[in-house]
């Protein structure tokens, strides 16, 4: 009987989808010690937007907060979503940085890593996973779907193949808006079985209707693992019901080694927290519901939320048709990149400039044209000429790896930060997110009041 592995997402990725990553930990603690005893593979805890959404909204340390996971979740690997180069933020850090990160974050108990490029360059991601592998984690190579001319079930074989060369322990597809039809999710998963030798994982979002039909047949063809959320953070935007997913893999005649009765009881501490987040508006229903015109514009749903708030600033809410219309139009002169954090920010906006000028690449935002020299890496296809010499005039695009121009930066922050902190892992923060940061440090200075101190009760200090 074929073992299907379940990943839990509801520490990460089914808060970040359904409500912009605003679960305290306080709203899960009591909860981690039976997410331990589940049965799970893994339990996706942090990276992603937790980083950013710890020290911005939620104000929390998140070191300290994966060292609080790990205090309880002892038996399950926790797991992170890495940008590669990029760690969590949006730009290309130096490899010292990089490496620190990575050493920090295993350090504090993150087990598996699963690293990414946002081009499926996997240059930019070499030092994440060397340095992964140095630290005894466990290091699964990411490729990111996408639907394209260019991209088809040889090219994910042959992407497959790279990373297993590179030292991956596994490979994940990562299908980040939805889009995988349950017959390539077959064709696909059983390509690349047949030509690596290390577990494939498969991850996705319901936001168009279809994943749980393309979990199944990956199932099928031969997967290790999928990613699910618990069923009342599921579904819409995040991944499908976990409790769905085992028994229609179970009468399937898989196994997932899943203990139901103690999902079932995750899921019912879930719920109220759920109706909490609802009721104060946090959670939108729309995003609960399938929205399967994204099959046609792949547009991801955080990408389109941007998009429309652009849109209403300028008071041109009249021309979204024409920016949706813009969209492939843009992708297509980039080189078909997965529109994925960042690059989908970046071909959104650009659309909807093109739009709003009434000119297409009357102005090159400033990331695109870094885009173009080569900051973010290699284009998957050939970009358009006449863009490349709107963008650059007469520069020359980077020959080689963006990162290998970086100064190291992590023992001039260090230094620098010595009168604010001596904490590493404070610079590393620093680092990832400077403002943010500074602003987060500043506040966790400011001792509270007596009155504070009265109002706060032991269930209230972690």
């Amino acid at each position: 009987m074929k073992k299907i592995n379940i990943t839990e997402t509801i520490l990460r990725d089914a808060n970040q989808s359904l409500i912009a990553t605003r679960l305290p930990f306080e709203d899960f603690a009591p909860i981690l010690q039976d997410l331990d005893n589940a049965g799970y593979h893994s339990l996706e805890c942090w990276g992603g937007a937790t980083f950013d959404s710890c020290l911005r909204y939620l104000n929390e340390d998140p070191w300290e907060r994966l060292k609080n996971i790990k205090k309880i979740v002892t038996k399950t690997p926790l797991q992170m979503l890495l940008r590669g180069q990029n760690i969590l933020g949006y730009k290309h850090y130096p490899d010292d940085v990089v490496r620190e990160f990575i050493k920090m974050s295993v350090y504090h108990g993150m087990d598996i890593l699963r690293i990414f490029d946002a081009l499926n360059d996997f240059q930019n991601i070499e030092v994440a996973m060397d340095e992964t592998k140095k630290q005894g984690a466990h290091a699964q190579g990411t490729i990111i779907y996408t639907v394209s001319p260019i991209h088809d079930v040889k090219n994910y074989a042959n992407l497959a193949k790279q990373l297993e060369n590179m030292g991956a322990d596994s490979i994940c597809i990562k299908d980040m808006a939805g889009l995988i039809m349950p017959s390539l999710a077959y064709d696909i998963v059983k390509n690349i079985k047949e030509t690596v030798k290390i577990p494939v994982f498969l991850h996705s979002h319901s936001t168009n209707g279809i994943a749980e039909m393309a979990y199944l047949k990956a199932a099928e063809a031969g997967v290790d693992g999928i990613d699910t959320a618990i069923s009342s953070f599921s579904s819409g935007t995040a991944q499908p019901p976990t409790e769905t997913m085992y028994h229609a893999l179970e009468a399937a005649g898989f196994t997932t080694n899943l203990d139901i009765d103690k999902v079932t009881h995750i899921n019912n501490f879930f719920k109220p927290v759920r109706e909490r987040f609802i009721e104060s508006g946090v959670m939108d229903p729309k995003v609960l519901t399938p929205q399967p015109e994204g099959l046609k514009n792949q547009i991801p749903g955080g990408m389109l939320s941007n998009m429309i708030s652009q849109l209403k600033a300028q008071n041109s809410i009249d021309k979204l048709d024409a920016v949706l219309n813009e969209v492939p139009r843009v992708r297509k002169d980039l080189g078909y990149p997965p529109l994925v954090t960042p690059i989908s920010q970046m071909v959104g906006t650009q659309a909807t400039v093109n739009v709003l000028t009434g000119e297409r690449y009357k102005m090159v935002l400033k990331e695109v044209k870094a885009y173009c020299r080569g900051e973010y890496g290699k284009a998957p296809g050939e970009i358009d000429a006449e863009v490349m010499k709107k963008a650059l005039g007469k520069d020359e695009p980077i020959k080689g790896r963006f990162a290998s121009s970086l100064e190291p930066a992590f023992v001039k922050t260090k230094e620098a930060l010595k009168d604010i902190t001596t904490s590493e892992e404070d610079v590393l923060s620093y680092l990832a997110f400077p403002q943010i940061a500074e602003d987060f440090f500043k506040k966790r200075s400011e001792k509270p009041s007596n009155d504070d101190m009265r109002k706060l009760t032991n269930s209230e200090v972690i």
